[in-house]
């Protein structure tokens, strides 16, 4: 079967799609039939371009930067087109070539013209205005980030993504929030796989752990509530408390959170590292044993909480949207944008020998029996043969 796969952005960029988008092609590119032959011909196209990135080291082909006639001939070539991400210009040649659709939603582009759900003026998740049919809630929303030109097309943008969306053979969502949140039809739902970085080894490694200390991982941007962790750190030290935050990423908003930290005093308790990657990321996280995910916004999924719970840390995470589906049950919760509710999490963890240690032999059974990379493979292989067996019946 010749699949082709559309992801707006792939490596060398960095984030949850791309991280996603390759694992995904990768494991495809590697099943087989029974007879011991590649099932998946995998060709994927992008719009990011590839710097020095070794594309070679791939086992499928990328094609970079695709024009409209070069993407037109590659949809034409393709049996299935999967599309990461409700990108207009790949919905609309495939279904003008009527070739077999399934767009994946790792965000709300369909159903949102920001695609966060996220509302910006207030800074709290969007009650869902588009499809309620507030379109000038959403003219609003997004002007307040951008002009007013650009939010009109935004919001053109996504009648055309949701009517394309809504004629595909299959959307995925990746979490049940997504699902009932966006009210696509024939949509089905595949959870994010994530490989277990400790399989074969018995088991997990011994790590000396700060017992005080706590990490945020991603991008430094509003809707992912960093702020709120300040406010917590900030409550807990007017009790006396000791801890030691790291914030391990960078971002628009990282100007705005180091002059809150010198305002909250907290030089001494939090650092900033900037984005850290390979044996440097590895090094600070080494000690730490509590992941912090703050987010004020619906995340679809939780990608961040999959890849710490795997490696047996605890999470503390806002309980909103795929995020909190996730680490319900096997991490700590606490309402979004509630520093309070935040600081009592995080003194859970500090007041209780062996909460931390627990939590994170929970998620990481969670993870390895719900969300790993062969349960995601399988189920995206097995859509695949359906939709197209569909197409030729």
């Amino acid at each position: 079967m010749k699949l082709l796969i559309y992801s707006h952005f792939f490596a060398p960029s960095i984030g949850g799609v791309e991280t996603i988008v390759l694992s995904l092609a990768r494991g495809l590119a590697e099943v087989r039939n029974e007879k011991g032959l590649a099932e998946f011909d995998v060709t994927l196209a992008t719009q990011t371009p590839g710097g020095s990135y070794d594309d070679s080291s791939l086992p499928f082909p990328v094609v970079r930067r695709p024009g409209i006639g070069k993407l037109l001939k590659i949809i034409r070539a393709s049996d299935v087109v999967h599309v990461a991400g409700a990108a207009l210009a790949p919905l609309l040649l495939t279904y003008l070539f009527r070739k077999p659709l399934i767009v994946e939603h790792h965000g709300y582009q369909a159903t949102c013209p920001n695609g966060l759900l996220f509302h910006h003026p207030s800074e709290t998740v969007c009650p869902g205005h588009f499809l309620a049919g507030n379109y000038l809630q959403c003219l609003k929303c997004n002007a307040h980030t951008g002009s007013p030109l650009k939010s009109l097309w935004l919001l053109f943008s996504v009648f055309l993504r949701n009517a394309m969306s809504s004629r595909a053979a299959a959307n995925i969502a990746p979490s049940h929030h997504v699902a009932v949140r966006q009210r696509l039809p024939r949509t089905e739902v595949i959870f994010h796989g994530v490989e277990d970085p400790f399989a074969g080894k018995g088991t997990l490694p011994k790590r000396t752990i700060n017992a005080k200390g706590f990490a945020y991982l991603g991008r430094l941007v509003v809707e992912k509530g960093v702020s709120v962790l300040l406010e917590a750190t900030h409550l807990l030290l007017a009790e006396g408390r000791e801890v030691h935050v790291a914030l391990i990423g960078d971002g628009p908003d990282r100007p705005r959170l180091e002059k809150e930290i010198n305002a909250l005093g907290l030089e001494r308790t939090v650092r900033i590292t900037g984005f850290l990657s390979g044996v440097n990321l590895d090094d600070i996280l080494g000690v730490i044993g509590t992941i912090v995910i703050p987010t004020t916004m619906e995340e679809t999924a939780g990608l961040a909480a999959m890849e710490q719970m795997v490696r047996g840390r605890a999470v503390i995470a806002s309980s909103v949207g795929g995020l909190g589906e996730l680490v319900s049950g096997s991490g700590l919760t606490f309402s979004p944008g509630d520093p309070r509710a935040l600081a009592d999490a995080m003194k859970r963890i500090l007041d209780e020998p062996g909460l931390r240690g627990s939590l994170g032999g929970t998620g990481r059974e969670r993870i390895l029996l719900s969300f790993s990379h062969g349960g995601m493979i399988d189920a995206h292989a097995r859509l695949y043969r359906e939709v197209y067996a569909a197409e030729k019946a």
